[in-house]
């Protein structure tokens, strides 16, 4: 079930991460290149913290396979339909929120308590991203005051899942249900711009 997860999470962020070099108009090695940062770059900061070896890509090497056939789609088709375009909100959420669920799981395994693992999650979620948006030269949407909420979205769903574990929940369901509240919380955060209260010393405004 986890290695499931695993690859709907590498499949997801791939895709973020083409239509996020096709919106810089980047050629085909741009392409892979953002692809293979977005897909891969949470959980390689994960496996090197936690002294995972091999990363989890080069160990599962059908995983760098699979973007790189989805960069190279990307790529080729000369347009995309308008919404796919525009849509770049949903394979991010969906990719967070599967590869969070994964980076608390190994982080558990590694003997780290409910709380660090709870980080892992969000590192492992969220991090490609922001190494993404880096390479774009944007401001990552993790550190944006005016996106809607982000990694806290990542840290809510993680906390179910380790909450739904601890109580002897079956892990089919503790992983789901981790994995759906951070997808939905995110959407939820873009439909209706929930965003945590600024602290002490910003502008009067909500931050993320």
């Amino acid at each position: 079930m986890l290695s499931a997860i695993e690859l709907l999470g590498v499949i997801s962020s791939a895709i973020y991460g083409v239509l996020l070099a096709r919106r810089n108009h980047f050629d085909f090695v741009g392409v892979l290149t953002l692809s293979f940062i977005v897909a891969f770059g949470g959980g390689t900061l994960r496996d090197v913290m936690l002294d995972r070896h091999p990363l989890f890509w080069i160990q599962y090497d059908h995983f760098a396979l699979i973007v790189f056939v989805l960069a190279l789609i990307g790529s080729a088709l000369k347009r995309w339909p308008n919404w796919l375009e525009k849509g770049l909100f949903l394979p991010d959420a969906l990719g967070m929120g599967f590869f969070s669920i994964v980076g608390a799981n190994h982080a558990l395994n590694a003997g780290t308590t409910p709380f660090v693992a709870s980080l892992f999650g969000v590192i492992t979620g969220t991090f490609g991203g922001v190494i993404g948006d880096v390479v774009c030269n944007q401001v990552p949407n993790l550190f944006r005051p005016t996106t809607p909420l982000y990694a806290t979205c990542s840290f809510l769903g993680c906390w179910v899942y380790l909450l739904l574990g601890m109580a002897g929940v079956a892990e089919p369901i503790t992983l789901w249900s981790g994995t759906l509240t951070i997808v939905v919380s995110r959407l939820a955060a873009l439909r209706w711009n929930l965003r945590l209260p600024p602290t002490s010393g910003l502008p009067s405004q909500w931050t993320s």
